[in-house]
């Protein structure tokens, strides 16, 4: 029983520390919304205004050109939103010091789909009578996000 104990004290703070990088990660990155005044959805419908939001991590860096040079873009399924991926599972494993998209050498965007999260969608209000969409009005809507609004005209693959 002593040595249960033992181990539950020695595990304890390493339990603390996930916790807390939990939560950093959760406040981690700067959110926003772009808002794409008329936007046409390739069902010919249209929608006074679209907003898209998105969540950053990094900070953006342009060669000479001013071309920024270390934007990835990373998508969520088909449910939840970008912030899903500031979960100590994602996050830690992805954006941390030295992890493959370390978010001290790229810049970041997590932005949520139409329909998803803080972007809009039928449930707004428009239920019904929101415009039918699909992926090919998501790609346009985060391309404009990204070279409109967010100064991003390459990505890193």
């Amino acid at each position: 029983m002593a040595g249960l104990a033992a181990a539950a004290l020695a595990v304890a703070p390493v339990r603390a520390q996930t916790a807390d990088a939990g939560r950093a990660w959760a406040r981690a990155g700067t959110q926003g919304d772009f808002v794409i005044r008329d936007f046409r959805f390739t069902s010919g419908e249209m929608l006074p205004e679209l907003t898209l939001h998105y969540t950053t991590l990094g900070t953006p860096r342009k060669d000479a050109r001013g071309i920024v040079r270390n934007a990835v873009m990373v998508l969520h399924g088909t449910g939840g939103s970008g912030r899903s991926f500031l979960s100590p599972t994602y996050a830690g494993n992805l954006f941390g010091p030295g992890q493959l998209l370390d978010s001290s050498r790229f810049y970041i965007v997590l932005p949520d789909g139409i329909g998803h999260g803080g972007s809009s969608k039928p449930s707004d209000g428009l239920r019904a009578k929101f415009p039918g969409y699909g992926y090919d009005d998501m790609v346009v809507a985060q391309y404009r996000l990204l070279t409109e609004h967010l100064g991003v005209n390459h990505l890193r693959l």
